[in-house]
């Protein structure tokens, strides 16, 4: 549901705030642009990717070789940046069966504030894994900088697509982190039952 007054959205899920479209700051523009931007180029440059391999195997009964490793770090940073954007705008893929089941009242915000907190725990835990997957490839199994872990045929580093997952979750981290003060607000403030 939603009130008229100046395109503010009012349902508990978003604890009747602005959507983030409209007060974005220049941390956020900078960063959701450039989201934008990757997940952009990647589709594009998969879809043209897919296409040459098709062509080439059909076309000219050929074969592409070592497209499935573009193709592989493409679809991570699509991937994993769509998701950062996803929870960026609250447009996440969730089940929410709170806003569907419960009425309103103060035990529905308290259900939105520990659905938000379990999320954010969940996310940071991931978050962890996806600095230690990272600095895993970055550092090798040595962890010494030393025999890299690298594709077979372009010899692209594996670090490349670890980046994206850590950076994803993340930001991911971030925005539910601010969903998560925003629902701990609406129900310190809720004063009905």
């Amino acid at each position: 549901m939603s009130d008229n007054n100046a395109g503010i959205q009012c349902n508990p899920s978003s604890s009747c705030m602005e959507p983030p479209q409209a007060r974005k700051n220049i941390f956020d523009k900078v960063v959701i642009n450039s989201f934008s931007f990757i997940c952009f180029s990647s589709s594009v440059l998969l879809t043209l990717i897919i296409c040459a391999a098709t062509f080439f195997r059909y076309i000219v009964k050929g074969d592409l070789y070592g497209y499935e490793e573009w193709v592989k770090f493409l679809a991570f940073w699509l991937y994993f940046m769509g998701a950062a954007i996803g929870a960026y705008n609250r447009t996440h893929v969730s089940a929410d069966l709170i806003n569907a089941y419960m009425p309103e009242g103060r035990l529905k915000a308290f259900m939105f504030f520990l659905k938000n907190l379990i999320t954010v725990a969940v996310c940071l835990l991931f978050t962890w894994y996806g600095y230690e997957f990272f600095f895993f490839g970055f550092d090798g199994p040595l962890g010494t900088g030393v025999a890299i872990p690298k594709t077979t045929v372009w010899r692209i580093p594996f670090w490349v697509g670890y980046l994206s997952v850590f950076m994803g979750i993340g930001f991911m981290s971030i925005y539910f982190t601010r969903d998560l003060f925003l629902s701990a607000w609406a129900l310190v403030r809720r004063t009905d039952k």
